[in-house]
């Protein structure tokens, strides 16, 4: 079956959004010439711009028009603002949409964007009443299913039983250049195997941040055992916390360079041998 127009809906978060690629991929290449638009909110946006298979990045502004409707002031430029923004989604004509996301704002934006297929989950598998917007639902499995196998699930909804592949990240030439010029101004060779350890978190979330002096111990512990190398990346607010791990170490190590993307950060791990990291979107 050959579908033209595609909508993708999922919005966040930066690992969710990662994890869904695979699939993405794969329709692709049962659909060569369709066109596929993501609607994604910001954090994601110049990541997903950098892969072949997304013709189209549309962004989805929510932490704006959320504090545009709280404002008064602001509340009726921001209600005109999403119209519009509406109309420009509806006019595209999408044949299909894909909600992989399951939320309510999904939903609603599924079925705002007028496309005559709306693929998504059943009431067991999504949340908030997402799926009463959707017109074709797909059920996943009783037994538990990862990020990744959902998303292939959900083609099944366009008629692809497309067997489940981890699939890979594009890397644009440019971001391989970087790293590389990062390796060479090294003052000698990093030993392998070379350790990429990412401690950092969303600052949401602090749960998920595994406490610094374990990573000290983690990162001496694989230096003195393996004889590798250990190199420290990092996001935006996360710089100060690594260098308190690295000055607390016994061994010397690496702290990776500044990355502007996650296709650069995604660079450095692949000239790794192992990573080790929390429950982040790198990860």
């Amino acid at each position: 079956m050959e579908v033209r127009k595609i909508l993708v809906l999922r919005l966040s978060a930066v690992g969710d959004v990662i994890r869904t690629l695979p699939a993405i991929k794969a329709l692709k290449e049962r659909c060569p010439s369709s066109q596929i638009t993501w609607v994604v909110e910001e954090p994601s946006k110049d990541f997903l711009e950098s892969q072949p298979e997304v013709g189209d990045v549309v962004l989805f502004p929510r932490k704006r028009w959320t504090q545009g409707i709280r404002s008064p002031r602001a509340w009726w430029r921001t209600a005109k603002e999403m119209s519009q923004w509406v109309k420009e989604l509806r006019r595209r004509q999408f044949d299909v949409v894909l909600d992989f996301h399951g939320i309510l704002k999904s939903g609603v934006l599924s079925f705002l964007s007028g496309a005559p297929r709306r693929i998504g989950f059943d009431w067991r598998s999504s949340k908030e009443g997402s799926s009463l917007f959707s017109n074709v639902k797909v059920a996943l499995p009783k037994e538990g299913t990862t990020r990744y196998q959902r998303g292939f699930y959900l083609l099944k909804g366009v008629g692809f039983d497309v067997p489940y592949t981890n699939g890979s990240l594009s890397i644009p030439h440019r971001d391989r250049e970087y790293v590389d010029s990062f390796l060479k101004q090294l003052p000698a060779p990093p030993s392998r195997p070379l350790i990429a350890i990412h401690p950092g978190t969303s600052l949401n979330y602090p749960s998920k941040r595994w406490m610094p002096d374990r990573y000290v111990q983690l990162a001496d512990r694989l230096t003195r055992e393996i004889q590798g190398t250990v190199v420290f990346t990092w996001g935006p607010g996360e710089l100060p916390l690594v260098e308190e791990i690295r000055k607390a170490m016994m061994a010397p190590s690496i702290l990776a360079p500044p990355t502007q993307s996650l296709t650069q950060l995604g660079e450095v791990f692949k000239r790794c041998n192992l990573y080790i990291g929390g429950d982040t979107g790198p990860t």
